[in-house]
């Protein structure tokens, strides 16, 4: 039976250098012992020594894919320059402030040490180190070229992220807009339309069709706003509930989405770039085409291309070629079917699909400003028509007494 490695706790120590002087940090041991046995060997008399808490409120403590290409670009840095993995492993954690990333970090190195290949301790935390990143280190620590396929991952990681951010600032810039306008239109309702049908009470007229509508909303929302805005939230946390536990719902969601005008746009070219992006690293990388075609699926964001690509796998792993298994899905356009054809043929394909990507990342980027240009207008056009029009029906009156008088 193998014997459970020691933990390891962090502790925070404060002391005096050979020339008197204060000074303080932080170190790893197993107690409070080896602590001070590590300080006087540094010629550091400690004066105080703590165990630091695990406690955490948790925020700010996710690992992000921004941590994993830091950790990425230091690990291949120093396996460079010569320094071996379990040592390098104990340098990255030391520069660590998260606790999750530092915990992780001290258990790969845990295991490392104790003869456990980098690929496979990887794979022990498969929500952070996804199967492409694993794939990609395995490959790396067969070929003995382990920092290069670092560096790929790294690259890879940036690439995708910008990728991603710049999807997120196209969906999410007009949502919030929108519903910083619905509230403002919810506020007039609720609070300054209530004062205009007080002061319309006294006119003894009937009020123009427009300004009654109005006035009802105004009614309905002072009676019913709690269920009007419990309605909204009860329909969309029910949309992430169902998302999550029905694939047949999540996967209709999807192809909605890539069916909606000009944002169905973003979603296929995002969805291709990332195809593209994925297979061409691993491919490039030595994991066969099969294996790549699973990580590929799963990066394009949308269950539309990953179960696509999910069949794809299928047949090459029949025996089909790839471009014919892509045409056959009609989601691919057919430029990239033709130039996946011609990297088949002359034996290129990482080199072809990388530019297939580098085209469809740039398409996303263009597209991205194109429709921030033209949201802009189209948002401030659509805000000033609600409150525009809850302003024009609440004058109606007015305008209609002075033509009168």
């Amino acid at each position: 039976m193998d014997k459970k490695p020691p933990k390891i706790h962090l502790f925070h120590w404060q002391g005096t250098n050979a020339r008197r002087e204060k000074i303080s940090g932080e170190i790893e041991a197993e107690d409070i012992n080896l602590v001070r046995a590590k300080l006087r060997e540094q010629g550091i008399s400690p004066k105080r020594i703590r165990k630091k808490s695990n406690f955490s409120l948790g925020f700010g403590e996710k690992i992000t894919a921004r941590d994993i290409t830091l950790f990425s670009r230091q690990l291949a840095t120093m396996i460079k320059a010569g320094v071996p993995a379990v040592q390098a492993l104990s340098i990255t954690i030391e520069s660590q402030t998260k606790k999750k990333m530092r915990d992780l970090l001290i258990d790969l190195r845990d295991q490392v040490s104790s003869g456990t290949p980098i690929a496979q301790a990887l794979r022990r935390h498969p929500k952070v180190f996804d199967d492409l990143f694993c794939s990609l280190v395995e490959a790396g620590e067969a070929s003995g070229a382990l920092e290069n396929m670092l560096e790929r991952v790294a690259l890879y990681k940036e690439r995708m992220e910008s990728l991603k951010n710049k999807i997120k600032k196209a969906l999410y810039y007009p949502v919030f807009v929108m519903v910083i306008g619905l509230g403002v239109a919810g506020l007039l309702l609720v609070k300054v339309v209530p004062e205009f049908e007080r002061m319309f009470a006294g006119f003894g007229a009937e009020l123009p069709a427009f300004t009654q509508m109005v006035i009802n909303m105004s009614r309905f929302m002072q009676e019913w706003w709690y269920l009007v805005f419990g309605g909204m939230l009860a329909a969309i946390y029910l949309t992430l509930v169902m998302r999550k536990r029905s694939e047949t719902f999540a996967y209709r969601l999807s192809k909605l989405a890539l069916r909606l005008p000009v944002i169905g746009m973003l979603l296929h070219k995002s969805a291709v770039a990332r195809f593209a992006r994925t297979l061409a690293t691993s491919f490039a990388a030595g994991v066969p085409l099969v294996d790549s075609l699973d990580s590929a699926g799963r990066s394009t964001g949308s269950l539309v291309y990953r179960d696509a690509v999910a069949s794809m796998k299928d047949d090459v792993a029949a025996g089909q070629q790839l471009n014919f298994s892509m045409r056959q899905t009609k989601l691919f356009p057919t430029m990239v079917n033709q130039m996946v054809a011609i990297g088949e043929e002359s034996g290129a394909l990482d080199t072809m699909l990388v530019k297939v990507a580098d085209f469809f990342e740039e398409e996303v980027n263009t597209l991205v400003d194109s429709m921030t240009s033209l949201l802009e207008p189209l948002v401030i056009a659509v805000l000033g028509i609600i409150v525009g029009g809850l302003v024009v029906a609440m004058y109606l009156p007015i305008f209609q007494m002075g033509d009168i008088l």
